[in-house]
C-alpha cells in the first residue's frame, strides 16, 4: 500500500501526538505513483526529504511491489521539487542495499565507502529485488541532480533498528522479534545495524550543514547472530531467547565499513547494546512481544 487515508487513525494517532504536532506537523495524502500528488506537501518548503520506499525482501511481483514505487516515487518527489521554486535541498533516504551488492562480491578486507555502488544487472541476476529497486532509484536521482544543478544529498543506511514511533513492525525491527523467537532472518551468522535516532540525526545534519554533499553511508559493526543474542539475554535475562534454528546453507556478505563521512556531519554512533535495549523496550511497550 503506497498510501493511507488521514482518517486512519492506526496511522496518524503516533505522529499527532508527537510534541508540538497541533503547532507544527500537517499531513498530506500523497501516492508515490500519482504523479504530482506531492504538490500541495512541497508547496513553499525549502528542504523536502524523500524516505519513503517499500521494503520488502520477498515479493511476486517486483515491478509492482518495489521497482514502480521506488523508481517512479523518487521521479514524482523529484519533478514536483523541481516545479517548486523555494525548495533549495533534498535529502534521499537511500540504502547500504545500493551499496554492497558488486561483482566481485566483497570479501573481509574490503572497506566500503561512498564510492561504492550497487550494480543493478547483478541484483537482477541474483534476483536481489530490493537492492534493485533502491540502486535504481538512487542512480535516477543522482541523474536528475546534474541534469537539473538541484541540491541533493543521500543517506545511505543498513538495518535500522531502535525504539519504534508506530504502533506497528517495521522490517527492520521485526528481526530483532525473529531473532527473539529463534528465526535466522537472512539464514547469516554476521548482521550489522544502525540506530534510527542517528539515522535521523543524519538526515537533519545533512539539511542544517551547508557543506553536506553527496552520500553519506551509514552501518554499525558486524557482529554474529549468537553475539545479539547473549547481549539481549544479558540485557533481559527473563526475555524467552530462543535458540537459532539453522536452515540450510549459511549465507555472509561480510565488509568492512568506513563511516568517517558521516561522523564528519557530526554523527556519533549508538552502541549496539543501546540499541538493541531500547528496541527490546519500545517492543514491550506495545505489546509487540
Amino acid at each position: 500500500m503506497l498510501y493511507f487515508s488521514l482518517a486512519d487513525t492506526a496511522k496518524t494517532e503516533h505522529l499527532l501526538a508527537l510534541d508540538g504536532a497541533d503547532e507544527r506537523l500537517k499531513l498530506f495524502k500523497a501516492d508515490l505513483l500519482e504523479e504530482y500528488s506531492f504538490e500541495q506537501a512541497i508547496e513553499g518548503c525549502e528542504a523536502v526529504f524523500h524516505t519513503a520506499s517499500p521494503v520488502k525482501f520477498i515479493v511476486t511481483d517486483p515491478q509492482t511491489e518495489l521497482i514502480d514505487p521506488a523508481l517512479r516515487g523518487t521521479m514524482n518527489v523529484l519533478n514536483t521539487c523541481k516545479k517548486t521554486s523555494s525548495v533549495k535541498r533534498v535529502i534521499v533516504t537511500s540504502s547500504m542495499a545500493a551499496v554492497i551488492v558488486r561483482q566481485p562480491p566483497l570479501e573481509p578486507n574490503d572497506v566500503v565507502d561512498e564510492s561504492f555502488f550497487s550494480d543493478p544487472s547483478v541484483c537482477m541476476e541474483t534476483e536481489y529485488w530490493y537492492p534493485l529497486s533502491k540502486t535504481l532509484a538512487e542512480n535516477v536521482a543522482w541523474q536528475f541532480s546534474k541534469d537539473n544543478g538541484m541540491d541533493m544529498v543521500f543517506i545511505n543506511p543498513g538495518f535500522i533498528i531502535g525504539p519504534l514511533l508506530q504502533p506497528t513492525l517495521n522490517f527492520s525491527v521485526e528481526m530483532i522479534v525473529d531473532m527473539i523467537n529463534g528465526k535466522n532472518p537472512f539464514n547469516s551468522i554476521y548482521y550489522r545495524f544502525v540506530d534510527v535516532r542517528d539515522v535521523a540525526l543524519a538526515h537533519v545534519n545533512a539539511l542544517e550543514t551547508p557543506s553536506a554533499n553527496g552520500r553519506y553511508i551509514m552501518d554499525g559493526p558486524s557482529m554474529t547472530i549468537y553475539e545479539i543474542k547473549e547481549i539481549m539475554r544479558e540485557l533481559f535475562p527473563d526475555l524467552c531467547v530462543a535458540d537459532t534454528k539453522e536452515e540450510g546453507e549459511i549465507k555472509e556478505i561480510i565488509y568492512k565499513v568506513c563511516v568517517e563521512k558521516v561522523k564528519n556531519l557530526g554523527v556519533e554512533f549508538t552502541p549496539l547494546k543501546s540499541s538493541l535495549r531500547d528496541t527490546i523496550i519500545s517492543l514491550k511497550e506495545k505489546c509487540l512481544i
